[in-house]
Formats: C-alpha cells, structure tokens, sequence
C-alpha cells in the first residue's frame, strides 16, 4: 500500500503557529537576557529635590543587583509632566524608568486642562520608594508656640499671614489649601519656583509659615524655624513628640505624597517584578533609609498593586480639594 502523504499546512497557519510560539517563550527569555545593558531612570524634577534624591539613593543597590550601570538623567518642567511624557513615551522594555513624585500622576490630571499623554494609562507603577510628608514650619519671631495657638493666631488675623509653598499644585500647597479649608482660615498664598527659594524668604522673615516638604529640617534642628505639626496621618519617626493637624483636631487630615518608580505601560511583567524586588530591598538598606530620613520621608516599600491602589486614593482626595478651591496650574 503506497504510504498517504499529509497535505503540507497551508503557509499561514504556519506563521500563527510560529508567533504563537514566540509569544509563549518571550516572557521567560526576556527573564533570562534583562537586563543586558544601562537603565536609565528619567527623574522628572530637577537635581537636588526629594525625587532626584530618591531615585540617587537607590540606584547605587539598584545597578549593584542588576549588574548594569543606572543613569539618572533629570527632566524637570511643568510639575513633572515633561520627564513623565518622555518615559510614557519610551520603549516598554524596561531600559527606561521614571522616578516622580505622586503629583504627577494623582495631582495633575486635574490640575491641567489638557495634558499630552494619560498617566493613568501610558504608565504602570513599579515600585513606591517613599512616603514624603510635609511638615508645618513658621518663623521663629512669629508669637504661636503650639500648633493650636497658630490656628488661633491665624484666626485672629485673617488676610494678614502668608505662607510660601514650591509653586501652584505643589504637594506643599496643597497641603497648605487643606489646612485653610479644614481649620477655616485664610492666608495669603505666595508661589515659588521651587521649595529652596520659599525656604529661604521664610529664614529671612518674607513669608510668616511654610509646609515644608523635608529641607527645612536641619533649620528646624538649629532652631532657626519653629515645627508646630505633621501634615500627615502619622507622627514622623524623626520627630515624635510633634502632633499631628490629625491630632491638633484636623480630622483626618493627610498631604502626604508617596515618591516612586514607574515604568511605560506594556513593560514585560517579569521585567516589573524584578525592579519591584531588588527596589524593596534597596529601600531595606541602613545607608537608602539615612537618606530617605535627610528628606523627611520613611520607606514605603510594597506591591506595584500596593503603589497604585495609593495613587488612586491619592487622586480622589487631592482631586475633591483643588476643585474646592479652584487651584490651577501656572
């Protein structure tokens, strides 16, 4: 009997076949060749604020586990949307990462009438580095000793306090518009262009309070300013004995932002895990706490889940306070 001869596949079942086989193995290749060259983290404010430091601190653990050099490149501009685009623009394979503050992906959406990419889509979360919290500092010459007795003080002389903050949708005037809104006081808002030059003008006595978002604190510690409270939650771990607004009879009130990695959307899953693990355990490190503690900021480490169920939260609440009181960007 002459043996049947199969009829050869057609062509094209043989091209889905192949890709379905290329798909099914990508994941675990790319496991085994990521990385095989430089990361670079965009950090979407400029040199020496709290993100920039953030991504340097772990970067150096970073690069030491993954074996591949990481390049920090600073991206600053318009609240963090400029490096923000250029990563959610970036090839999803998990050579380009951002490091930014939760404003940008919480706070602007509803800061900027029109903005040129989604955060909520075009960027996954990584990795949480750290929880950032403001604290509440005026000038020492100012008579309030306590927190509750600046309210009061501020009660008493409406229109004639002002407070500085980095500038328009900032975290710091943020939490300083919550402060007007919860405590029912009203005090002149003075923008910046930056957290160090509203420093500054409070040291001189310009401007009479500031929520500070961390670099004031070794003025705190020489008692050239006075720290009346935390604009957080929780009391800071550097300063126990300092209330909460919670506490000083702000219900519930919170201005912390959480700082973070994140990286295009469509970054290969095990790419995400790798980062999300060797970064919690960079932030686990003795020297990455010390610096995280320099900025005011305690270690926020967790699940990619974790940082965005934050995010999310983070967006409805600051989202409800900049349309009570009408804030928009520059």
């Amino acid at each position: 009997m002459t043996p049947r001869t199969l009829p050869t596949p057609p062509r094209r079942l043989l091209l889905a076949l192949a890709l379905i086989g290329t798909a099914l193995c990508t994941p675990l290749a790319h496991a085994d060749t990521w990385p095989s060259k430089p990361i670079k983290v965009i950090v979407n404010f400029p040199a020496g604020g709290a993100a920039d430091q953030l991504a340097r601190a772990v970067s150096q653990p970073l690069q030491e586990a993954l074996k591949q050099p990481v390049v920090i490149e600073n991206r600053g501009g318009a609240n963090g949307n400029v490096g923000g685009e250029a990563v959610a623009r970036a090839t999803a394979d998990g050579y380009t990462l951002l490091m930014s503050s939760g404003g940008m992906v919480s706070v602007n959406p509803h800061l900027y009438a029109r903005m040129s990419f989604d955060p909520a889509k075009d960027l996954m979360p990584v990795a949480a580095a750290a929880r950032v919290l403001v604290f509440l500092v005026t000038r020492p010459s100012l008579p309030p000793t306590d927190v509750k007795s600046f309210m009061a003080y501020l009660k008493a002389n409406p229109g004639k306090l002002s407070y500085g903050s980095p500038g328009n949708g900032s975290s710091p005037h943020l939490a300083g518009e919550m402060f007007k809104s919860q405590a029912g006081l009203f005090a002149l808002h003075v923008p910046y262009r930056g957290a160090a030059p509203a420093l500054q003008d409070l040291l001189a006595g310009q401007i009479d309070y500031a929520f500070d978002p961390g670099i004031a604190l070794n003025q705190v510690r020489a008692g050239k300013l006075k720290l009346l409270a935390v604009g957080s939650p929780h009391r800071s771990s550097q300063f126990p004995d300092v209330p909460t607004l919670d506490e000083a009879g702000l219900r519930g009130f919170d201005a912390d932002t959480v700082f973070g990695f994140y990286a295009p959307a469509g970054t290969p899953p095990d790419v995400v895990a790798q980062l999300n693990t060797q970064i919690n355990r960079a932030l686990a490190l003795p020297a990455v706490k010390e610096r995280i503690a320099a900025i005011g900021g305690e270690p926020a480490p967790g699940t990619p889940a974790d940082f965005q169920r934050r995010a999310l939260a983070d967006s409805q609440r600051f989202g409800a306070l900049i349309r009570e009181r009408g804030i928009k960007a520059d």
